[in-house]
């Protein structure tokens, strides 16, 4: 069944498009210091090579603000400038060619500094978000017959906040993420704000942990919302190298049948009835698929990767190509069809054949 997408505005950063029926956009961010331009501009080209779509930078002082002009003279993406405390840095990396600019809540909140801002957006057509974290969240007390409410309730509340005095100035060109290290504060404020508003949402679960963790998390978290229909970017945070960033979010759209980025393999998990090295087999063909361009595959094809006689001709019968294995030796499906007895030796190459023969 297919995912029914919220509807929202459509919001324009560079040259990529979010919101309404536009592919969910992925993100990631510099990890290094902004002015140290020769860094990130490589950080960044590495980004663009595996699929990011759209980059944030912190701006931590002027050197960093001024660093986007020559930043942005050697990307593709669009670049986000992450603004916290003070508000001039927002000036500055508008005027240095900035493509959006993320302003918290929590920090930059006086109405005079928030027109500023909004005046230059306002001059360079540039949009603004609005971005909450469960750790800086506006010091304002929430109270509702003397109990403090809980932390989703005050994001909500904190985004609604900061919207009206946007919309208050005349400005509408509005994302909005409202991040927690909480899976369930995170969720439910998204849900909450989902029916308050109809601009689009970056979606992420933020301080999520070591590699491993954080993806599960960040999946279970970004994914409850995708199969919502909420979300039109994201960002999978992750105390790693930003590339492992785009290989989570891409398998997390891919799992939900949201975006196509390359052949999906589903494998058994094997068992005492498996008499082959499936997991070599499975490992050698994912390896090899970065060589097989489905870039232009409306749906790419599905591979299955079978290792007993039980389970593994159903599955290799659904899938478009799949191998279902005995001993040494395997069986090759094609769009449902039995076709060839496969070698355990001959397999991965065989499959690599016929998803190149698909994609002709």
């Amino acid at each position: 069944m297919a995912t029914i997408r919220r509807k929202t505005k459509v919001i324009k950063i560079g040259k990529v498009h979010i919101g309404g029926n536009f592919p969910v956009a992925i993100q990631s961010m510099v990890k290094c210091k902004v002015s140290d331009t020769e860094a990130a501009i490589q950080q960044i080209k590495r980004l663009e090579k595996c699929g990011c779509e759209i980059v944030r930078a912190a701006i931590k002082d002027k050197s960093d603000a001024a660093a986007l002009k020559k930043i942005k003279s050697k990307i593709s993406i669009p670049i986000v400038a992450d603004i916290h405390f003070d508000w001039h840095l927002a000036l500055t990396a508008i005027e240095n060619g900035v493509d959006k600019i993320r302003l918290n809540p929590g920090n930059i909140y006086k109405k005079e500094q928030i027109k500023e801002v909004v005046s230059a957006a306002k001059m360079h057509h540039i949009p603004i978000r609005v971005g909450l974290n469960s750790g800086s969240l506006p010091g304002v007390k929430y109270q509702v017959s003397g109990v403090k409410k809980g932390i989703d309730q005050r994001l909500v509340k904190g985004a609604l906040d900061y919207i009206k005095i946007l919309e208050g100035f005349g400005f509408y060109d509005i994302v909005i993420s409202l991040k927690a290290s909480n899976i369930p504060d995170m969720v439910h404020a998204y849900r909450k704000m989902s029916e308050a508003c109809e601009y689009p949402f970056h979606l992420g679960l933020t301080a999520t942990g070591l590699p491993e963790q954080g993806a599960i998390k960040s999946s279970i978290a970004v994914g409850a919302l995708l199969l919502d229909g909420i979300g039109d970017t994201i960002r999978i945070s992750l105390t790693d190298k930003p590339e492992s960033e785009i290989k989570i979010a891409r398998d997390i759209l891919q799992a939900l049948n949201l975006r196509h980025f390359g052949p999906e393999i589903i494998s058994c998990p094997t068992c005492g009835r498996c008499e082959v090295d499936l997991i070599k087999i499975v490992r050698d063909l994912e390896s090899k698929l970065s060589t097989v361009n489905c870039e232009l595959s409306t749906r790419p094809p599905k591979v299955a990767v079978m290792g007993c006689v039980v389970n593994g001709p159903g599955e290799a019968k659904e899938a478009d190509i799949g191998i279902a294995f005995g001993k040494n030796a395997g069986l090759l499906f094609k769009k449902g069809k039995a076709k060839s007895r496969v070698l355990f030796k001959d397999s991965v190459n065989t499959l690599l054949k016929e998803i190149r023969r698909i994609n002709v």
